[in-house]
């Protein structure tokens, strides 16, 4: 093994490791950066916590884990462990981790530190998916506010050096040689009257003809997988074996493929661009490469992703050649003209800025970053898809403000998807988080057999279903429970309430609550039900209705009546073309599906505007539209008739905001002609009929909107019903104040929030002198151990005030 390419550099590496927080890595294919190097840096790299080694894909990580193992002589779980979605394989003694997906994540936000960690290192990013790219972000804002020893060893196979360079300008670049044999790389385009998969079938049995050796044949996607493999096992020998490769094949049938062919026999992997890099397939000498990839596009006005085909990137074209030159002079047949593929991308597009970014959002709002542009991207994350985002979480309960809520922070525990985050936190009884995660296990894993009826896979026992939803119901801290269908479409209609459908013809088409079209099968027998929701859609390529893939039958009438908050009411007056006269209608609605539509008779505005208000006073002040600053001004208004009684403050209770609908709302009601009119009335200015010119004045003085703290910084303060107001404001920014702020005319201090460098809370108090004198001292003597670069001053009440570290103060 030490005749490896990547031994050569190893030196270098370690020394580059000893100097520098970040190191890059390049290093072809074969040349051992995953398989061998990871157990060399353990050995002799001088760390003295562990290693995690981030692979983006899972096939690749449980594959990468057992070679280690193997290396070692060992078992995986015993030095080298593993970590995904389902699957955990560490013990006591694991001191090499391999992880992937979203796990890396998870375990910086459960411990920012990353205590115990030395070294991460991140595989095959080339590839730039988007939890790598998150991950990044993450641990460099991890070792510029928290740990400055922590060393991050970013390798690839084809790394884009001068983008990560001028990220990371001081990081070492240390490139290692490929142990490659010379690869003859031809180009010959389908013909045109072959249906693909026979084409490609006839070009990869022609050149097994007349050619030796095992063969590793690159296509889209699993379906093209098994047509095509279909047509080869027309055209091929007995002595050749069909092996494909994908992620969701089981562990033996994934070992079959990767594992050289028996004795006397050749064998065809079958795969998608998951054999580009990490995966070592033993055996290969000839490639065959569609030059084709299916890759998820999200679409930000659908809230769907589409699936599209396309030509893949030189890189990749590059890397699917090397395939077969690993053990001697090999052969890659492109399946294009060359002049076709001298015409594609260089390089792939990144994942962040295609990809739905609400699980992105919920991570970095849980981070406390509430702007993309606090953290360092290679891509900074679109601001149409981060809209889209927000948009989602707000609809889902997680967001308010722009902050995280209770509902919020429960479902950023789980690390999944956030509408099936929103339904595990929703879950109330045992059963329910019984059938939540088994819910959730299925629709992160469909299966692939082309049934959209969720109710009889429900029934169904996979072991990749069984451990997910162990984990989940781990995570939930729940026993006991067993999972009910009937509980299914209350919880499915907490995540997907938008997607709820209600047929509009007999040609399998329906209408979704957020207004777009889906469409099933004809002749599935899903069509015969009128209402359904439908957890899982595809955007289609060529039709303008998402593709339904799972849905389940609803009883519209038992679903409403279980959560009849999906009901809104809404009145409108409509003009009737036929009659030309206006007509009042009062609908139920869910989303823009019309459960129930009555005729009323036609108002005029006066008429209109009071059934407006009655409207509010029957559905509650909910039904408006409260942006921050009204819901801040109402409860300033009422603190301020809590703390200073003394002075004339309106009633803004609901009970009083209700009866006098008609002084404060009624005046901004002119042109407010229906329900949605309604949502953009400016509450801020309505509840400001209930004051006087002087009682504003008074109460934007004594309960102000933002505190200027010594620095210069204004600052929101938060008002609460039940609790004090409270600033929250970094340490440092406090410096020189030596009292606790009060407000209300001095009567009610502040409750201080303090926090540190890295906007983590250190101390709440609302006596800001004694703080000083007393447990500051700890926090001092802790503080200085962990953010050397800041300044603890020995008297903070005297010390000035700061925004920044030493090094920008001298």
């Amino acid at each position: 093994m030490s005749s490896l390419p990547v031994a050569a550099v190893l030196p270098r590496l370690l020394d580059a490791l000893q100097s520098a927080p970040q190191v890059l890595l390049s290093a072809p294919t074969g040349a051992g950066k995953s398989t061998w190097l990871p157990l060399q840096l353990l050995k002799a790299a001088d760390l003295n916590g562990k290693i995690l080694l981030l692979e983006p894909r899972r096939l690749a990580a449980r594959n990468v884990a057992q070679r280690l193992a193997e290396l070692l002589d060992e078992a995986p779980g015993e030095t080298v462990g593993y970590r995904m979605r389902g699957e955990t394989c560490v013990g006591p003694k694991t001191r090499l981790e391999v992880v992937t997906e979203g796990i890396l994540t998870r375990l910086i936000q459960q411990d920012p530190e990353l205590t115990g960690i030395s070294l991460v290192i991140l595989d095959e990013f080339h590839e730039r998916s988007l939890q790598a790219d998150l991950a990044l972000a993450l641990l460099l804002d991890v070792q510029q506010g928290l740990r400055d020893d922590l060393r991050l060893l970013i390798m690839s196979a084809t790394l884009d050096n001068a983008r990560l360079e001028a990220l990371l300008p001081g990081a070492p670049v240390v490139a290692s040689q490929g142990r490659a044999f010379p690869v003859e790389r031809r180009w010959q385009p389908l013909p045109s009257q072959l249906r693909s998969e026979e084409a490609i079938a006839a070009a990869t049995a022609q050149l097994l003809r007349e050619e030796a050796g095992s063969l590793l044949l690159f296509l889209p996607g699993v379906a093209e997988i098994q047509r095509v493999q279909e047509q080869l096992a027309e055209r091929v020998s007995r002595d050749v074996l069909l092996c494909p490769l994908y992620g969701a094949l089981p562990l033996s049938e994934q070992r079959k493929a990767i594992l050289p062919a028996p004795a006397g026999l050749r064998k065809v992997v079958l795969a998608t661009n998951i054999a580009e890099t990490s995966l070592t397939i033993e055996g290969i000498r000839l490639v065959v490469d569609s030059t084709l990839e299916r890759v998820a596009r999200f679409d930000p006005r659908s809230g769907l992703t589409r699936l599209i085909t396309q030509r893949v990137s030189q890189a990749s074209m590059i890397q699917r050649a090397g395939r077969a030159g690993r053990l001697e002079p090999g052969i890659c047949l492109h399946l294009t003209a060359k002049e076709q593929g001298e015409r594609a991308a260089a390089q792939a597009d990144p994942e962040i800025l295609q990809s739905d970014l609400s699980g992105l959002w919920l991570e970095l709002l849980q981070w406390g970053c509430q702007d993309v542009a606090q953290l360092n991207w290679l891509d900074t994350p679109p601001d149409v898809n981060l809209a889209a985002a927000r948009a989602l979480l707000e609809q889902l309960g997680a967001i308010k403000e722009g902050r995280l809520t209770a509902r919020g922070q429960q479902m950023a525990k789980f690390g999944n998807d956030p509408r099936l985050a929103a339904m595990l936190a929703a879950a109330g009884s045992a059963d329910e988080k019984a059938t939540a995660a088994w819910l959730s296990a299925l629709l992160e894993e469909p299966p692939r057999t082309g049934n959209s009826d969720l109710a009889s896979l429900f029934s169904r026992s996979q072991q990749n279903w069984q451990s997910r939803s162990q984990q989940l119901l781990k995570r939930m801290d729940s026993r006991g429970g067993a999972r009910d269908i009937t509980l299914a479409p209350h919880l499915l209609a907490i995540a997907f309430s938008d997607r709820i459908a209600r047929r509009r013809g007999l040609d399998g088409r329906y209408q979704l609550a957020n207004g777009m079209g889906a469409r099933l099968d004809p002749d599935d027998a899903l069509t015969r039900h009128e209402w359904l929701i439908a957890p899982l859609l595809l955007q289609g390529s060529h039709s303008p209705d998402a593709r339904i893939l799972q849905a389940l039958a609803l009883d519209i009438d038992a679903l409403i009546a279980r959560s009849p908050q999906l009901l809104r009411q809404q009145d409108s007056v409509e003009w009737d073309e036929a009659q030309g006269t206006l007509k009042a209608f009062r609908r139920q609605q869910i989303g823009q599906l019309v459960v129930k539509n009555q005729l009323l008779a036609r108002p005029s505005e006066e008429e209109l505007h009071q059934a407006l208000l009655n409207g509010i006073r029957e559905k509650g002040l909910a039904v408006l539209n409260w942006s921050p600053q009204a819901e801040q001004l109402r409860l300033r208004l009422h603190c301020a008739a809590q703390w200073l009684p003394e002075y004339p403050w309106p009633d803004v209770s609901d009970s009083a905001l209700l009866a006098t609908l008609e002084r404060w709302l009624l005046p901004q009601l002119g042109g407010v002609h229906s329900l949605r009119a309604l949502q953009n009335v400016d509450l801020s200015a309505a509840l400001g009929n209930l004051l006087e010119w002087s009682q504003r004045q008074r109460l934007d003085s004594a309960l102000p909107t933002h505190y200027t703290v010594p620095t210069g910084s204004r600052i929101a303060v938060r008002y609460h019903q039940e609790n004090p107001p409270a600033l929250a404001v970094r340490m440092q920014e406090m410096f020189g104040e030596a009292a606790t702020p009060a407000i209300a005319e001095g009567r009610i201090p502040l409750t201080l929030e303090l926090l540190s460098p890295a906007q983590r809370p250190l101390q709440i108090t609302r006596d800001l002198s004694a703080f000083w004198k007393g447990s500051y001292r700890e926090v001092q003597k802790e503080m200085k151990g962990r953010y050397p670069k800041h300044v603890w001053p020995d008297d903070p009440a005297s010390a000035l005030p700061t925004r920044r570290t030493k090094k920008h103060q001298s």
